[in-house]
């Protein structure tokens, strides 16, 4: 039986479209709808704005665009906003260059429990495969195919998700290891410790200095492994300028044991 909690699907995304379009597709196919889409846009362009337009059309749910002026990655700044606009009790977080499995958010709400967040995988998909499936805008995709990688972040075996739950990644510096291209949290827990941290600018690590405050204030981290299946479409690395500063926020935020940063979703509530 599934829970009844309200879900809204958070999807980060610039200037790249035709990946929208095929995450987008992905999400019209799924066995449980989220009860709203959020599009966390760092200042796409007018060809983004045409595709959300076009899906608010074909889905029977809310579909919120939460744009900001192009004044470089600022990441951080748009997930709060995202955040802050979203009316349901749980967040389920890709990118937009992210096509997911049609149990994906099915597998999401049946694994969510308060008090946790949780980290998901996701498979690879190669430069190859990939420029085949935006050429042809097909979401659909063969996990047996040679160009789809990490295998066994691709299949699906619910029965066998309590063996990673609680023991999978969670020692050590692998505590802080997510993905905020496939991940789950509850709003109220955002909240609590003032959501992304907007000190952060640049590609990187935004998204473990957010869970390492989530971890201070007690919020336990699940795996959920061989579940809520997502690939990647390939593209090439962001810039990684400003991740030596990142790193050091990160890091500052784990010795000092920080439950809030100065700088987040208060000033959107």
């Amino acid at each position: 039986m599934q829970k009844q909690i309200t879900v809204a699907l958070l999807i980060s995304t610039y200037n790249w479209p035709e990946a929208l379009d095929l995450s987008l597709s992905s999400v019209l196919l799924q066995s449980k709808m989220p009860d709203e889409i959020l599009i966390a846009d760092d200042g796409s362009t007018e060809e983004t704005k045409i595709i959300i337009e076009k899906y608010k059309k074909l889905f029977n749910i809310p579909i919120l665009h939460f744009w900001q002026e192009d004044l470089g990655f600022r990441k951080t700044l748009i997930l709060n906003k995202a955040i802050a606009g979203a009316k349901s009790d749980y967040i389920i977080e890709i990118d937009g260059d992210i096509i997911i499995h049609r149990k994906f958010i099915e597998d999401h709400i049946n694994f969510a429990i308060p008090g946790t967040f949780v980290r998901a995988s996701r498979g690879y998909l190669s430069k190859k495969l990939s420029a085949k499936l935006v050429s042809k805008q097909v979401s659909k995709i063969n996990i047996f195919n040679k160009n789809v990688d990490n295998f066994f972040s691709v299949i699906r075996i619910p029965f066998l998700w309590p063996l990673f739950e609680k023991k999978y990644k969670i020692k050590g510096d692998e505590l802080y290891e997510i993905h905020g291209c496939n991940m789950a949290f509850w709003r109220s827990d955002a909240i609590k410790v003032n959501g992304y941290n907007e000190s952060f600018t640049g590609w990187g690590p935004e998204d473990k200095e957010f869970i390492a405050r989530l971890l201070n204030i007690g919020v336990k981290k699940r795996f959920l492994k061989l579940g809520a299946v997502a690939f990647h479409i390939y593209h090439k690395e962001n810039s990684r300028a400003s991740l030596a500063e990142n790193q050091r926020l990160f890091k500052e935020t784990i010795a000092l044991k920080k439950v809030y940063c100065e700088y987040g979703i208060n000033q959107y509530l």
